[in-house]
């Protein structure tokens, strides 16, 4: 899989790119990444990339000539190594991001991932080169580049030897539309409280009906929509 970022500000990214799972990732060459900074897409001296918008009003918008560019050059690449990009750009407006989106986002060779700052982006450069829009939920973040490096991380842990145990993504939380069951680890006691007795009495079947017992309980307390939902499904 491959990720190319239209950024102003690529150093952003390396919080993926130089730690943990992600890092390991890279290092198998499991994915591979690639950043278009927009300035680098300009003809003045200044290396312009905003202006006011049109109708007044407060901030400044990104110019939408110099992401056309980068968007341009990306797809060139990409398409040097026969991918076909699908942009995304991440916005309040957007379809909200959940798991089921994430493993069908899995199956694009190719996301290049719009990172907007300012007040935004001219709509007509959205209108023409974005396929899709993505939120991470009803609030207002200061760019772009936060919610890309959420998809990145949720969708690099998905690929196949990302993840040293395999099983983890598949017991990931909402992977079954519930949330994840409670876990535990030494010592058995820590203040007081005891590791619920199944998990150390080595019987997989009961330990199996606990952790689906405890995940449909912690659901039903924490998030109902999602067990409505998930009940749904099931009829």
């Amino acid at each position: 899989m491959r990720f190319d970022a239209i950024t102003l500000f690529p150093e952003l990214f390396d919080a993926v790119l130089d730690y943990g799972i992600t890092r390991r990732a890279l290092d198998r060459g499991l994915y591979k990444f690639k950043s278009w900074n927009p300035r680098d897409f300009t003809d003045d001296p200044h290396r312009t990339v905003d202006d006011r918008p049109y109708g007044g009003g407060p901030g400044m918008l990104m110019l939408a000539e110099p992401l056309d560019r980068a968007l341009n050059a990306a797809r060139q690449d990409l398409a040097n190594e026969d991918l076909t990009p699908w942009v995304v750009h991440f916005s309040p407006r957007g379809r909200p991001l959940n798991q089921r989106r994430v493993m069908e986002l899995k199956q694009k060779s190719a996301l290049v991932l719009l990172c907007g700052r300012y007040e935004g982006i001219d709509e007509r450069l959205l209108q023409k080169r974005v396929d899709e829009e993505i939120s991470l939920g009803d609030f207002v973040l200061s760019g772009g580049e936060l919610p890309a490096l959420a998809l990145m991380d949720a969708l690099i842990r998905q690929l196949p030897g990302a993840l040293n145990d395999a099983e983890s993504a598949v017991q990931d939380s909402f992977s079954h539309g519930l949330l994840d069951c409670p876990h535990y680890t030494r010592p058995e006691v820590w203040q007081g409280m005891d590791v619920p007795a199944v998990l150390k009495s080595g019987n997989h079947a009961a330990i199996a009906k606990w952790r689906h017992e405890e995940s449909v309980r912690l659901t039903a307390a924490l998030r109902p929509d999602l067990l409505d939902r998930a009940q749904q499904n099931e009829n």
